[in-house]
């Protein structure tokens, strides 16, 4: 009976510049060096784990004049790191997180193509769009696109890359391509023969509409966020219910947030361990920031343990480059008041309570229940682990977590193909040649 269990799909996100990882811990170690890329992959193929993943920043951030210290460790270039890694596992799936705003269909395809046959069949693709004129600086044109036009460019940027995967027929036969659209207007011959997995699994992220709808009409997995529970059951619901219109069954997307998780041999000791976790997160400075990207000025003079600031955020303010602001800062802000209010939270405290993702924190029979109940109730497919330590945050999960859910039936023992697309159940695309 309990292989017809509903299964669970796992992830590894190698956390990189942002304030999950605590590099104040003696075990932290680089985040710019192979050797740690390939301790936290290595882990995540150890435990059977479906991919591998890859954030990217085409832009080190700015505050106050200065570079984020976080960012001053610096980030390598997705792509060129999952080739490396091809090389040191056999199976686990390789994600890059790659920009559709500042690139070009061709040469993203391209290298996209040779991943996957470097691989085996292993290469995703996770889509992400950008309208920050600050991260256009880099580029040659700029921040030219408007906000509106940033999904309907990755459509098209999707579209196209699959219609060059499909150039090729499977006997191995180059053709002709021509594609005429909006945003791109390309003609020749593929240079790579069609890969192993047909297309490299395409990945979107993001909770917006747009982002669900693209995620509908395009994607493979959708990489999201969600703090309960019941708005997880609500977004899975929602996103799957959008597929219908596009011609697709719902297990033809997965779904799988980010979450966190920290262990303990009891939940009152998992627990401490959180909030110790959260108070280094959440530095007094790292608070101040997280304040100045819903505010939108400088805050710098405020007490990180005192209240909140009385005065409304500053509106439309890029007083903090290089991260993305929140939709509604005055709605943000009323809630974090409302919240201080009533808890007697200070600036720290509230930003700790506000902005850590979804956790899941007790001893590891309780952490796999959790997650179970989350894949079997529909709240989810599985999760992106974001691991506190960097490389060997993953450590734990494996050795404690993976084991319970394999002994209940809901995780892999071993893999059963070799492909990504095999991992997680998806089929290889109809070659449209």
């Amino acid at each position: 009976m309990t292989g017809q269990q509903k299964q669970i799909h796992l992830a590894a996100h190698f956390p990189g510049v942002n304030s999950t990882t605590v590099w104040t811990d003696p075990r932290s170690r680089s985040q710019i060096e192979f050797s740690s890329f390939e301790h936290l992959a290595r882990t995540a193929e150890r435990g059977r784990f479906d991919f591998f993943f890859l954030a990217e920043g085409l832009r080190l951030r700015e505050y106050q004049g200065r570079i984020h210290d976080l960012d001053v460790v610096g980030r390598p270039e997705s792509i060129t790191l999952l080739n490396a890694l091809a090389a040191v596992t056999d199976r686990l799936g390789l994600a890059a997180t790659v920009n559709a705003t500042f690139n070009e269909p061709y040469e993203l395809a391209r290298r996209l193509a040779t991943l996957d046959h470097l691989s085996g069949g292993r290469a995703a693709w996770n889509v992400v769009t950008s309208s920050d004129a600050f991260t256009g600086e880099n580029f040659r044109r700029g921040g030219y696109l408007d906000r509106a036009d940033r999904y309907t460019r990755a459509a098209e940027f999707v579209a196209t890359a699959r219609e060059l995967w499909d150039s090729w027929s499977p006997d191995g036969s180059p053709r002709p391509f021509a594609h005429t659209g909006p945003h791109f207007d390309i003609a020749g011959e593929f240079t790579v023969p069609r890969s192993p997995q047909g297309h490299p699994v395409v990945i979107q992220a993001g909770d917006s509409d747009e982002g669900r709808e693209f995620a509908a009409s395009s994607a493979d997995v959708i990489f999201t966020r969600h703090g309960t529970l019941e708005a997880g059951r609500a977004f899975y619901a929602d996103t799957k219910r959008r597929l219908a219109k596009y011609g697709r069954e719902p297990s033809e997307l997965k779904i799988m947030p980010g979450v966190s998780y920290v262990l303990g041999d009891t939940a009152a000791d998992a627990a401490e361990r959180a909030a110790v976790i959260r108070e280094q997160q959440v530095s007094p400075q790292n608070a101040i920031l997280a304040l100045e990207q819903i505010w939108g000025r400088d805050l710098s003079s405020y007490d990180p343990d005192g209240p909140l600031p009385e005065t409304d955020p500053d509106v439309g303010s890029d007083f903090v480059q290089g991260r993305v602001r929140v939709a509604d800062p005055l709605a943000v802000a009323a809630k974090w008041r409302a919240l201080s209010q009533e808890k007697g939270l200070s600036i720290r405290q509230t930003v700790i309570e506000t902005t850590g993702r979804q956790s899941f924190i007790g001893t590891p029979e309780a952490v796999a229940s959790e997650l179970h109940e989350f894949v079997r109730t529909d709240a989810a497919d599985g999760f992106i682990l974001v691991p506190h330590l960097t490389p060997g945050g993953l450590d734990d999960f494996v050795d404690r977590v993976v084991p319970l859910l394999q002994e209940r039936g809901v995780f892999r023992t071993e893999y059963t193909g070799p492909t990504l697309r095999s991992h997680l159940g998806l089929a290889e695309p109809v070659w449209k040649g």
